[in-house]
């Protein structure tokens, strides 16, 4: 293999890796659990408006679904089953437990931030 070769599979070695990272992580970072935290809010939001759970959820399991057409690094928040799991419960609580739209989205970040 010529010199050009090798650092060109370096290279693309390199490039490989990095794309992979947040595939990766097993985690969350702050600003995703915070924006899952806005999700669960809007979902508040949208009951107080008038939605109901079955269409919320029925919704929110057709996204899912369409989520996982993408690889998990391009998907937002709901990387694996256990996302769409934390997603799920907590739009579910909205519904089934009403509270002020804070206090869902507090409840998340509470048990999003406890997993990082």
């Amino acid at each position: 293999m010529n010199r050009y070769a090798r650092l060109v599979t370096i290279i693309s070695a390199m490039v490989c890796a990095c794309a992979a990272a947040p595939v990766l992580a097993d985690h969350h970072t702050k600003a995703e659990c915070r924006e899952g935290g806005e999700f669960i809010r809007n979902a508040a939001l949208a009951r107080d408006g008038g939605i109901t759970r079955t269409a919320f959820v029925a919704r929110l399991a057709d996204d899912l679904l369409t989520l996982r057409s993408y690889a998990p690094g391009l998907r937002w928040f709901a990387r694996d089953e256990a996302d769409e799991r934390l997603l799920m419960e907590h739009a579910q609580r909205v519904f089934d437990r009403p509270a002020e739209p804070v206090v869902h989205e507090d409840e998340f970040l509470q048990a999003c931030q406890s997993l990082i």
